[in-house]
């Protein structure tokens, strides 16, 4: 369960959370089945690569934790692009996650 908690606590994880627990609550989801589908569905379905360039404001490694912030970011995919003015990234490594 850990291994997504970067994520849950994001905005789109809270969405999917919600969805998930709403699922479970009204009987159409097992909790064993949410939690599966969640992990499912970040490994196997998130396919999109974005590119991402902007100013580093700053950046910080603790607990095997890489946290970026970034001003005037610019995030292009394929076929769109989006600037942001201030962004913070937190990453790990997932096969410390596993452990």
């Amino acid at each position: 369960m850990a291994t997504f908690e970067l994520y849950r606590r994001s905005t789109i994880g809270m969405c999917l959370t919600e969805a998930l627990d709403e699922m479970v609550s009204n009987g159409t989801l097992s909790p064993e089945l949410a939690i599966q589908s969640m992990t499912e569905a970040l490994e196997s379905q998130v396919k999109s690569k974005v590119t991402i360039k902007g100013h580093l404001h700053t950046y910080r490694f603790c607990d095997n934790v890489w946290t970026f912030i970034l001003q005037d970011a610019l995030f292009k995919k394929e076929d769109s692009q989006e600037t942001v003015g201030r962004v913070k990234i937190v990453a790990c490594d997932s096969k410390l996650l596993l452990q």
